[in-house]
């Protein structure tokens, strides 16, 4: 009868402990879950079920006869162990952490296990050897530096830029991009060259992801770039950057001034050329005095004092007469160009007679030739050389071989229409190959030929 009191003891003191651990589950579910009341009703049911029969086997120690004794214990100890709070799951369905929320990605791991990825591109290497710039185009090449047979595409980003040193991240002009190249070079072309540099860089694609950038390249694309300069202009040219065009009224509005101011306190009307030279408005410091008269003609802003350079002049369709050439800086506001020892120039003429000439110091030389819709003039400097070609065709029309004694500007003349510029170009590739033979030609360049001082 000890033994089975001690064993009862020891159920009497696990249900003790059992009671304590619902009764503190029973409040960590309030606090934590009070939305789940059925849980919270089975530990409930399962306590009160449980300290009955603690209260029944407290009362049990208390029997005397051994086999009434030996009959309650039994039957404490069958319903101890069909008891519910043995059989109850103390962890509450919704947990704080979200847990019970889980997705099982198990299969999906599995599978994203079996894939095999792409891997990210190699940058590409740009050859700068391979690279070619000529005739307003750049050709860039470039190669992997290992083979790469999952290379989809390349793209090619560019920018220009006046900064002589290596390719900065930060420049004052932003990159332009050419996507899906297939091969491993491409070409850009028709470009202007209004700076002295581009910047190229180039990266690898494959279906998935696009790799790094190469390191960048800079390749020289120096050009001569002018406008035309409307600070000495002749009044009656309407002159805007790189167009100029004939304006019979320029000018007018400052003529009637000057004509009130010269007429005041004599009588008669002045000699146009006088009111023409007076109406001019105040020269611009540092620049050159206006063309007058009938020297209907612009300069170019900016100089030629070294090198080879080129350019293309296109005149409006109905253009009655103009002129193409170059002049140094000293050439006078009356002065027409051709007319001088101080310019060059072909004139074309289309008012009562068709003409088309080479003009210098006052003598003419006819071409038989037809008049280009578009005109390229090649400037040699140190060559003293300057040649007129068919901007399309790249045939030759008149060559002047002479020593330039001082810095030329481009210039034109134009009346009774409109001229059109394109600067920023290169000497093109059929320009340098006529100039290798044209040396020895000596049909083109003949009478004109001569040393101005």
């Amino acid at each position: 009868m000890d033994s089975q009191k001690e064993a009862l003891q020891r159920i009497i003191s696990t249900l003790a402990n059992k009671n304590d651990e619902i009764q503190n589950f029973i409040d960590t579910l309030n606090h934590t879950l009070k939305g789940v009341q059925s849980q919270l009703s089975q530990c409930n049911n399962a306590l009160e079920n449980s300290e009955e029969l603690l209260e029944f086997a407290t009362r049990s120690l208390d029997i005397k006869e051994p086999e009434e004794f030996s009959k309650a214990a039994r039957q404490i100890k069958d319903r101890v162990t069909m008891a519910s709070a043995f059989r109850l799951s103390l962890k509450p369905k919704v947990s704080d952490n979200m847990t019970h929320l889980m997705v099982d990605f198990s299969q999906e791991r599995q599978i994203l296990q079996t894939l095999k990825f792409l891997p990210v591109p190699k940058a590409p290497e740009i050859d700068p050897v391979e690279c070619m710039v000529a005739d307003n185009s750049v050709t860039v090449a470039w190669r992997m530096p290992e083979e790469d047979n999952k290379i989809d595409h390349f793209i090619l980003e560019y920018r220009k830029t006046n900064f002589d040193g290596l390719p900065r991240v930060k420049d004052e002009r932003c990159w332009e991009l050419v996507d899906h190249i297939k091969g491993t070079e491409y070409t850009l072309s028709g470009l202007k060259f209004d700076s002295k540099y581009m910047n190229f860089r180039v990266r690898a694609c494959n279906k998935a992801v696009a790799g790094e950038f190469s390191d960048p390249v800079t390749l020289e694309t120096k050009a001569l770039n002018f406008n035309l300069d409307g600070s000495s202009s002749h009044l009656n040219l309407k002159v805007e950057d790189t167009c100029v065009e004939w304006d019979p009224t320029g000018g007018k509005g400052q003529d009637s001034k000057i004509k009130g101011k010269e007429n005041k306190g004599r009588s008669g009307t002045p000699s146009p050329k006088r009111t023409s030279v007076g109406s001019r408005p105040p020269a611009v410091r540092g620049s050159r005095d206006r063309f007058t008269g009938e020297s209907y003609t612009v300069l170019g802003d900016t100089a030629i004092e070294s090198g080879q350079h080129y350019w293309e002049v296109k005149a409006q369709k109905d253009c009655k007469s103009y002129s193409v050439g170059v002049a140094y800086k000293t050439l006078g506001k009356f002065d027409q160009l051709g007319k001088t020892n101080t310019s060059w120039c072909i004139h074309v003429n289309n008012w009562l007679q068709n003409t088309f000439a080479a003009k210098h110091n006052n003598k003419v030389k006819a071409l038989d030739v037809t008049v280009p819709e578009k005109i390229g003039v090649f400037c040699d400097f140190d060559g003293g050389q300057l040649s007129f070609y068919d901007a399309n065709s790249k045939q030759l029309l008149y060559s002047f071989k002479t020593k330039f004694t001082q810095p030329v500007l481009p210039g034109f003349m134009v009346w009774c229409g409109g001229l059109s510029l394109s600067t920023g170009m290169q000497v093109p590739s059929a320009v340098r190959t006529l100039q290798k033979s044209e040396n020895g030609m000596t049909g083109s360049t003949g009478s004109l030929n001569t040393v101005a001082q």
